[in-house]
């Protein structure tokens, strides 16, 4: 167990991080197609076809998920880690319009026309967004070169606006009308775009999946122009990412002292996303059923309306109430909900929630609970124990709180549990719950580590997981749950290949993540007189005076690609590991704040 595993991180993979970290040095802009050969030669598993003149669409579909709509006018993306920093050089950001992509949150100005700006909060940002946009260019051109020799191709170029219908979907669908135009009305054939592109059924769903709304405008777009991506690194300083992590805790540091005396109150921190705690404890959602049910019934969003009419009648509770959970970010985005989201925060506020969206301009949004504030009747009832019914009055004389924050990225989990750290209280327990790709098991699963290998610091670590399979498998009817698993935390979805993947999974690591390593460092700073170590052995199994928990569920299954996320997102399949996951983190600190308060009582 204490033997580290081999240095498997490939001779390609560290080339290409030190190609574009080497490049970024610049003062000056770097043409994206300078990481591109390095990109192609590090055999990136999630972009398997990057040396094949085919489109691999799946990789764009990714990529593009991860970028704004409006990279398809963007010729130059401008990195940096505050406002003065981009004002320094001439940008001013503050004006800009904000704009946000469906499969990552990062902070994004648009000036309107050919600059994007990307606040970067840590490294990973730099490892995360330099891969995406090398990749979503390299797969752009290939797409351009098919079409620019074809005549459908031709077609789109000379259009303002592709119009007229869509005729034979060639993913089995009818297709997409677009806006009629009084210039020069063309159709769009899709089986004869599969047929110039080479793509099946599948393929066909991908390119959609990957220019969503924008299919025709951006398919005349790749059609006219091969891309030629700009990207310029204004700053990237140690000291920058700790600011920018203080600018953070100084939005959240004032509503945790709100209503509390002098001493600060002890913290139970959880690292989840927006919406499980708050609709578990807050229970809007289950106690206005019927608001929901009539919202399903209009809209029927994601086709989940006949779901969750099916478990109302069968009685399934448990996946009603996961449904309805799901269901109220769309209903709050929605015409139909919209005016109820001033309703839906005053009801959580009467249960002691309080939301903080982006503090400090950081797009991690937190939720802080005061225990004591918690209404028995709104929890949702598989967090209510009989020994939490017979003693929920006992809560009330708690003066603890549930921090919750939506997971950040990589790195950028060091650096704001760190600083956390530093302006609360007493900590009580740390649990993690986050998304992970698993080489053993099925999108959906449940996978519970005690060793974990971070690239960041080269460190393994060792270390007691609260956390078992019989905390979890109850709340899950699909999924399966594995305990006792070692997690890999990786640089970036990108940053992996098969050889660097199969000699980690030699050495029985199943889990691939990005963010328990650096949580897992920030804890040793937490209970340790010295900075984190590198490259070591690091026990933290009988260290930390508080409990750690860390969960992951499966969101890729890397190794194949038949469920692999390339190609399908985790939409509400993920919502039921997501809230057993939440259930089992919520239940345990219940738990210990009760046990806590009948010690002292």
């Amino acid at each position: 167990m204490d033997r580290h595993p081999p240095r498997t991180t490939s001779e390609e993979l560290d080339l290409y991080i030190r190609t574009y970290y080497s490049l970024l040095r610049s003062s000056g802009e770097v043409r994206v197609r300078a990481f591109e050969e390095a990109h192609i030669y590090s055999n990136s598993s999630l972009h398997e076809g990057s040396r094949e003149p085919a489109p691999d669409v799946a990789a764009f579909a990714y990529s593009s998920g991860r970028l704004p709509a409006c990279i398809l006018m963007v010729r130059r993306i401008v990195l940096g880690q505050s406002h003065e920093h981009f004002e320094a050089a001439g940008l001013q950001v503050r004006d800009w319009q904000s704009v946000t992509t469906r499969g990552r949150r990062r902070p994004l100005r648009w000036d309107g026309g050919e600059t994007l700006a990307a606040f970067v909060t840590s490294i990973s940002d730099i490892d995360d967004l330099v891969p995406i946009l090398t990749a979503f260019q390299i797969e752009w051109n290939k797409l351009h070169h098919l079409l620019s020799r074809s005549e459908i191709g031709r077609r789109l170029a000379d259009c303002a606006h592709v119009v007229g219908k869509v005729t034979h979907g060639a993913d089995g669908n009818p297709g997409q009308s677009a806006e009629q135009s009084p210039d020069e009305p063309i159709e769009l054939d899709l089986e004869e775009l599969a047929t110039v592109l080479s793509l099946d059924a599948g393929g066909m769903k991908s390119l959609r999946a990957a220019l969503g709304e924008s299919l025709f405008d951006g398919l005349c777009q790749v059609s006219r122009r091969e891309l030629d991506l700009r990207v310029r690194l204004l700053v990237g300083s140690y000291s920058q990412y700790q600011r920018a992590a203080q600018r953070w805790w100084s939005g959240i540091e004032p509503q945790y002292l709100r209503t509390t005396p002098p001493r600060r109150p002890p913290v139970y921190f959880v690292s989840s996303n927006s919406h499980s705690v708050v609709n578990l404890l807050g229970g809007y959602a289950r106690l206005h059923r019927q608001q929901l049910v009539r919202f399903a019934q209009q809209r029927n969003p994601e086709h989940l309306a006949e779901s969750l009419q099916d478990a109302i009648q069968n009685g399934n509770d448990a996946k009603a109430d996961n449904l309805l959970y799901y269901l109220l970010r769309s209903f709050l985005h929605d015409p139909f909900g919209a005016p109820h989201r001033e309703a839906v925060r005053e009801f959580d506020f009467e249960s002691g929630i309080q939301s903080v969206e982006s503090p400090g301009r950081i797009d991690v949004s937190a939720q802080l609970v005061r225990v004591g504030a918690l209404q028995q009747d709104r929890i949702d009832p598989r967090l209510l124990t009989p020994e939490l019914r017979s003693s929920f009055s006992l809560l009330h004389k708690s003066d603890a709180v549930i921090m919750n924050i939506d997971y950040p990225l990589g790195m950028a989990a060091y650096h704001l549990l760190s600083r956390l750290a530093q302006g609360v209280g007493e900590v009580r327990g740390i649990y993690v719950m986050g998304k992970a790709a698993t080489l053993n098991g099925r999108v959906g699963d449940v996978l519970i580590s005690s060793v974990v290998h971070d690239e960041h610091s080269r460190n393994t670590y060792l270390f007691r997981n609260c956390f078992a399979s019989s905390d979890v498998q109850p709340y899950l009817e699909g999924g399966t749950v594995l305990d006792n698993q070692k997690a890999l935390t990786v640089r970036s979805a990108f940053l992996q290949n098969r050889a660097y993947m199969g000699g980690f999974y030699h050495e029985g690591y199943t889990v691939l993540e990005m963010e328990a390593g650096p949580y897992l460092s920030a804890i040793y700073e937490m209970v340790n007189p010295s900075r984190n170590p590198q490259n070591e052995i690091v026990h933290l199994s009988n260290s930390t005076p508080f409990e750690v928990g860390l969960l992951h569920y499966a969101s890729d299954t890397p190794y194949s690609r038949r469920q692999s996320l390339l190609s399908k997102s985790l939409s509400y399949f993920g919502v039921e590991s997501t809230y057993g996951c939440a259930i089992a983190i919520l239940s345990r600190i219940l738990r210990s704040e009760l046990s806590r308060l009948a010690a002292t009582s």
